[in-house]
């Protein structure tokens, strides 16, 4: 079960959340990264990202956590290496990245594209990939 943070520890752990999110990769194809993040335990990490169009993350994986990305709006291309795929995800659509698997995310629509990003059970790490 997942425990929303309370007004009291909100801000304390969304500025932790938001450090470790500049520290793993401020990179985003020269833009900032629009994150809010809505829960954070040990084992679950729920997050809203906002990317301008042509933003991508940098490829990365996780040694702990599976990645399941809801698309909330625009289009946001999700694209994985070993097995090689490429999602196209629309508003409604989602798709599950495996433990382990180097993988990144983009907006490579012509508008703003939002998603939400759930990853658990485990420790969140960033392990960038070359």
């Amino acid at each position: 079960m997942v425990d929303f943070l309370t007004a009291g520890g909100w801000k304390k752990r969304r500025n932790k959340a938001m450090q470790e999110q500049r520290t793993a990769g401020r990179v985003v194809s020269g833009a900032q990264r629009n994150l809010k993040v809505i829960a954070q335990t040990s084992d679950v990490r729920i997050v809203e990202y906002t990317l301008n169009p042509g933003d991508s993350h940098p490829w990365h994986r996780h040694s702990e956590v599976t990645d399941r990305i809801y698309c909330l709006e625009g289009l946001i291309g999700v694209d994985t290496r070993e097995p090689a795929r490429q999602f196209r995800l629309q508003p409604g659509e989602s798709c599950e990245v495996p433990v382990g698997t180097v993988h990144h995310v983009s907006n490579p629509g012509a508008d703003t594209g939002r998603y939400l990003l759930v990853q658990a059970l485990g420790t969140y790490d960033y392990i960038r990939a070359e």
